[in-house]
């Protein structure tokens, strides 16, 4: 048994937009906590898009635990839209941290990190699969769903809670 620690590598558009997309809003720090306790994720890379005035949401990620690894991203003015996809960096920095882990984690359900999974179950370093929403996944990963584990089945574990007023007065 190997001593190296486990690594996960989060696609934070297809987790949020998901996840979102589902009704409900993710808490990334109770997230942070769940992949440390349920699958000793020691380092848990979070591939993001960099937008101006977004600093505290950066700021805030990295105190609950994730390393941030920004992509530059693009205003798209016809459709009022930012654009930064962070595949190839995801990809990237999972080989450049590859010697560094015993088994990875990716979170995300596109089909675009078909060949990524395939190369770490060939070479016996993928733990798991984080699907954020088990209804729209890409086809391409059903191969693997012996790794796969749905974070919309998580929502009462991982649901971002409002505040209410009365538990900011009590600093809840």
């Amino acid at each position: 048994m190997t001593n190296k620690p486990v690594y996960a590598f989060i696609d934070s558009q297809n987790l949020n937009l998901a996840i979102k997309s589902l009704g409900w809003e993710l808490d990334f720090r109770k997230f942070r906590v769940y992949l440390k306790d349920k699958y000793r994720v020691e380092k848990a890379y979070l591939f993001i898009g960099n937008v101006p005035g977004n600093e505290q949401l950066y700021k805030s990620l990295q105190e609950f635990g994730y390393i941030l690894i920004f992509k530059p991203t693009l205003l798209v003015k016809s459709k009022g839209i930012i654009k930064g996809n962070c595949d190839a960096e995801l990809v990237l920095h999972c080989m450049l941290e590859y010697k560094n882990y015993s088994k990875a984690i990716i979170i995300s359900g596109d089909g675009d990190f078909y060949c990524l999974v395939e190369y770490l179950e060939k070479k016996g370093k993928l733990l798991k699969i984080g699907i954020p929403n088990q209804d729209r996944y890409s086809a391409l990963l059903r191969k693997y769903n012996e790794y796969m584990f749905y974070i919309n089945k998580l929502k009462n574990k991982l649901e971002h809670k409002k505040r209410g007023a009365s538990a900011k007065r009590r600093n809840i």
